[in-house]
């Protein structure tokens, strides 16, 4: 009885931290996430654009993960969703895949990377 009363009550919690503007993300897709960086008492928004490997659903602990090419090399960032210091997520171009897990593209370069383009 007890386990049940718990679990609502985190349930209940974790819904008052869910973002409700979040547009759908699915695998794929190239996004520019804008990502809140305080440096001293400053704040800014730092903008990460890269392609989505991965896609982890689970409420609140909703992650995705997002690659990028800097220089040749292959760089990979794991972003909570409804985290506040997420400022911002723009979907750019959405691609044709047949995987849930893009982490085939980790030994792929240059043209070789590139994604089919659907439009939607």
């Amino acid at each position: 009885m007890v386990k049940l009363n718990t679990h609502k009550i985190i349930t209940n919690l974790e819904k008052s931290f869910l973002k409700t503007d979040l547009i759908p993300l699915r695998i794929g897709d190239n996004v520019k996430i804008g990502v809140k960086i305080i440096e001293g008492n400053k704040e800014r928004v730092q903008f990460y654009e890269g392609t989505i490997i991965a896609k982890k659903n689970s409420s609140v602990n909703t992650t995705i993960t997002v690659r990028k090419v800097f220089q040749g090399i292959g760089i990979e960032r794991v972003f909570l969703v409804h985290s506040p210091k997420i400022d911002s997520i723009q979907v750019l171009r959405s691609s044709k895949v047949r995987r849930s897990k893009l982490y085939y593209l980790r030994n792929l370069k240059g043209k070789a990377s590139r994604l089919k383009q659907v439009f939607i």
